[in-house]
């Protein structure tokens, strides 16, 4: 049985179960935090929030995260690992990748773009920054602003990685600026397996689903993502949106989660100590009633949560 990279090592496709394929442990800032250290607090009792409120997500049914934190959102394997070796229920799956919306970031600036490319593989083949754990996803983004020079280079190292490992992929987008023509191009000219790609942040395009559909019947999956995340889209307005393209037989092109995190330092000091709607429970909780209750079928919601995650992680 194929199997896949998680934090605590590899497991059988079989065994992750219901998936949330777009989620953060921390998102951090790592020179705020090294100068600033009352933005972060405690490390233990950080440590130890995060595993209260992931102890929370088996008990409602989900049995694993893709934490899609890469480089550039302040990426700490060792602590992610120290956190998961607490919720022993929990797989949770790491990426590698680089997060930018236009330059290249300076760690990459001076050397040759292969360096990027061997990098990824390398987290995905060795493991990451000498802690043995092998990345299971690659991530980039395309944001507003499009396909800049650097991020048109992260994407192709990105999807380089992917043609070489195997390993699926995740896209950041500005769902309202349309990029996926675009990227799609450039993925085709790297050699991607794009049934293995998904693009996130999709459930933002409420208004849209048409230009869903047309990613969806290109060979992405979308990733609908954000629940509980307001400023983009509300909870009704991105649940009636997965109904919607479930009805145009689109669930076998779709996968949910939050996008969420135990702590982002984004906010300034607090963080989601103060922002408790933020959570990775309104799937369980607020989602599968209400496509449940709009005509959304057992199967299809497997499809969403189980077998979608299953064909992209392991392919």
């Amino acid at each position: 049985m194929t199997q896949v990279q998680t934090v605590l090592g590899p497991v059988d496709a079989a065994a992750l179960r219901r998936t949330l394929m777009h989620e953060h442990v921390f998102v951090l800032t790592a020179d705020v935090q090294q100068n600033y250290p009352d933005e972060w607090g405690e490390e233990d009792r950080r440590v130890a929030d995060a595993v209260r409120r992931l102890s929370q997500l088996p008990e409602h049914g989900i049995s694993t995260i893709v934490d899609v934190t890469v480089i550039g959102q302040g990426r700490n394997v060792p602590r992610v690992k120290r956190t998961a070796e607490q919720v022993p229920g929990l797989n949770i799956v790491v990426a590698t990748g680089c997060y930018t919306f236009d330059e290249v970031p300076l760690f990459f600036w001076r050397r040759p773009p292969q360096a990027m490319t061997e990098l990824f593989v390398r987290d995905i083949t060795a493991g990451i920054a000498g802690t043995g754990v092998k990345a299971g996803m690659l991530k980039c983004a395309v944001d507003e602003k499009g396909l800049t020079a650097g991020v048109e280079q992260v994407l192709r190292c990105v999807a380089q990685a992917h043609a070489q490992t195997g390993t699926p992929v995740t896209i950041h987008t500005h769902a309202a600026s349309k990029h996926g023509p675009a990227i799609l191009e450039i993925l085709k000219q790297e050699g991607a397996n794009l049934d293995r790609v998904v693009l996130g942040h999709s459930g933002d395009a409420v208004a849209d689903p048409g230009y869903l559909q047309e990613m969806a019947e290109a060979g992405f999956t979308l990733g609908m993502d954000r629940f509980g995340i307001d400023h983009f889209a509300t909870f009704e307005a991105r649940s009636a949106l997965v109904a919607e393209l479930c009805r145009r037989g689109l669930a076998d092109r779709m996968v949910l989660s939050h996008d969420t995190c135990c702590y982002i330092d984004w906010f300034g000091p607090g963080s989601l100590d103060d922002l408790t709607q933020w959570h990775y429970l309104h799937i369980s909780q607020d989602v599968l009633p209400y496509l449940q209750e709009h005509g959304v079928t057992a199967d299809e919601i497997d499809a969403m949560l189980i077998r979608n995650p299953a064909r992209i992680l392991a392919g």
